[in-house]
């Protein structure tokens, strides 16, 4: 069954003692001195243990929770934000330095994702050296599962260099551990071809997506690779490659690649891929997945998302630290009668779970005790209220918050204390919605940036399932309407909080021309992040990006 393998991913994943593999691009300390691994895989567990550890590590910069790809993607964008609330959320100025693009090559939260990126890589190399130079038999498994490992591998390897290419543009290529001792800084159009190389060359050594792949890297997951490199290889590499986008993006909408719970296909509802069992969902392709009943893994990311007192409005057993919330205005860009404003975000006044007719109490901030009401703007309310003057003139920006400012993060669920699967909700990376909207974006700007009837198909059977029958006609998109402006907006609405943002708003050029709440326009610099200098210090070989020397 899928769960009992999803606990594999776990369980194996966290058995091997791999130690941090940051040596792999000789951008640390050495740290590889004391791993021997003559005396190991010597059987499928071994095995499995240094194919799955990946995985589990990739929790730690995929997700909201820590500083990784995440959190430099979206906190920077124009979406979402942890302002200063109060005497809560300084954090040493980090959050509004990513806010305001002010960041320096010193950042801490650069450097911690730099190092977790490329430990994660780190830790899908080692693997695949061991893989390569013994037989299976010396290990206990066949040669079809060996080179299928490898093949797993190499591609998870190119999922951590298309998100690190993503952030950092040009880095150095590495396929040995500790070799070369200081490597070369390749161009971001050297690191794309390698990326797309390893893809394409081993894409058809790995399984198709299937229940016993939830969680891994199947070929659903190499094809959506492909839509991402192709859909931003002008950006990347100056060379559009929409034709490319669209073939890749086919392979998965026609099922080539398999699909996790029979064959792909949107989900009929918002909220079946973000519910504690959506694992179940058939539109998901890859995902960093959970299993709490099993191994006692759960989600990182209630720490950035749930309020002081979450447990009271969600009936689970989880708080946060009341860290994100969404950017004035934003709320309003969704419809009323959207159900995902509904469904997604959390606004106005909170109910406990246990009994709806009772409001959720304040905790840890201004409002304790107090009813919690989530609002669309970051004032201090509260203190107006108490002076007898009018909010509305008070100063809104990253310091000026209290503790329910801002409309919060509802689209995952984690469920109730009593759920069968509470606390394992799987964190989506691809879904088929976004190659849907990959492949429309893709067909636009073949067309000029105008529209096709197919494009507009594709959004449409992905926005439909966010209205009720009787008001579609008024929200359906045709020719006329889909402009390229509105797909931006309408992928802000449909991928809020999934990561995306940032390069999206680079891919149409918004990242650094836009203003949005307080922040004003920026230098295309930005659309990079700094090498950090600690890396530099230690490799004299690295590059630095431009606008950063």
């Amino acid at each position: 069954m899928k769960r009992n393998f999803k606990k594999l991913i776990y369980t194996f994943g966290l058995s091997v003692a791999l130690l941090s593999l940051d040596s792999c691009t000789n951008l640390d300390e050495q740290i590889y001195d004391q791993l021997v691994t003559n005396n190991y895989y010597n059987n499928r567990q071994e095995v499995l243990s240094a194919v799955l550890r990946p995985y589990t590590h990739a929790n730690a910069w995929v997700t909201p929770g820590q500083d990784g790809w995440w959190r430099l993607s979206e906190y920077s964008a124009d979406q979402l934000a942890w302002p200063v609330k109060g005497r809560h959320g300084q954090d040493g100025g980090k959050w509004i330095r990513l806010h305001y693009h002010t960041w320096t090559p010193d950042e801490a939260s650069i450097q911690q994702a730099w190092n977790l990126m490329f430990w994660g890589m780190g830790l899908c190399t080692d693997p695949i050296e061991n893989l390569e130079r013994r037989t299976a038999s010396d290990m206990g498994i066949t040669e079809e599962e060996r080179l299928a490992y490898i093949g797993e591998l190499k591609l998870l390897r190119a999922f951590h260099y298309l998100k690190i290419m993503d952030l950092w543009g040009n880095v150095p290529i590495v396929t040995q551990v500790g070799i070369p001792l200081n490597p070369a800084t390749a161009s971001r159009e050297e690191v794309f071809n390698f990326i797309e190389r390893e893809i394409l060359e081993n894409i058809q050594h790995v399984p198709v997506l299937s229940d016993q792949m939830v969680g891994r890297m199947s070929q659903a997951g190499g094809y959506a690779m492909l839509v991402e490199l192709y859909l931003n290889a002008e950006v990347w590499t100056g060379t559009p490659r929409w034709q490319d986008c669209i073939a890749a993006a086919d392979r998965l909408i026609n099922g080539d690649a398999g699909g996790q719970n029979g064959t792909v296909a949107l989900d009929p509802n918002i909220t079946d891929a973000f519910k504690p069992d959506n694992d179940l969902s058939k539109e998901v392709l890859f995902a960093i997945a959970y299993e709490f009943q099993r191994s006692n893994t759960q989600p990182q990311w209630t720490g950035d998302f749930f309020y002081f007192n979450q447990r009271a409005i969600t009936g689970g057993a989880r708080d946060g630290n009341n860290g994100t919330v969404v950017i004035p205005g934003v709320y309003a860009t969704f419809p009323d009668a959207d159900l995902r404003k509904s469904e997604w975000l959390l606004y106005g006044p909170q109910f406990r779970f246990d009994d709806p007719t009772e409001p959720v109490l304040g905790r840890n901030d201004e409002y304790q005790g107090q009813p919690v009401v989530f609002v669309d703007n970051i004032r201090r309310n509260l203190e107006a209220i108490q002076n007898g003057t009018d909010p509305e003139l008070l100063p809104s920006n990253m310091t000026t918050g209290e503790g329910t400012s801002g409309v919060r993060f509802n689209k995952y669920k984690l469920g109730h204390l009593e759920h069968p699967h509470y606390n394992s909700t799987d964190w989506n990376i691809y879904r088929l919605t976004w190659i849907y909207f990959a492949k429309a974006e893709a067909l636009m700007r073949q067309n000029g940036g105008t529209a096709t009837a197919e494009a507009v198909d594709l959004i449409n059977a992905s926005k439909m399932r966010a209205y009720e029958s009787e008001d579609w006609a008024d929200y359906q998109y045709s020719t006329a309407n889909l402009t390229l402006d509105e797909l931006l907006a309408e992928r802000g609405r449909e991928f809020i909080f999934e990561g995306f943002r940032r390069q999206d708003l680079i891919r149409f050029g918004r990242f650094h021309t836009d203003a949005w709440w307080d922040h004003e326009p920026t230098d295309i610099t930005k659309t990079l992040f700094p090498v950090p200098n600690v890396q530099r210090a230690l490799n004299p070989n690295l590059d630095q990006n431009p606008g950063y020397n």
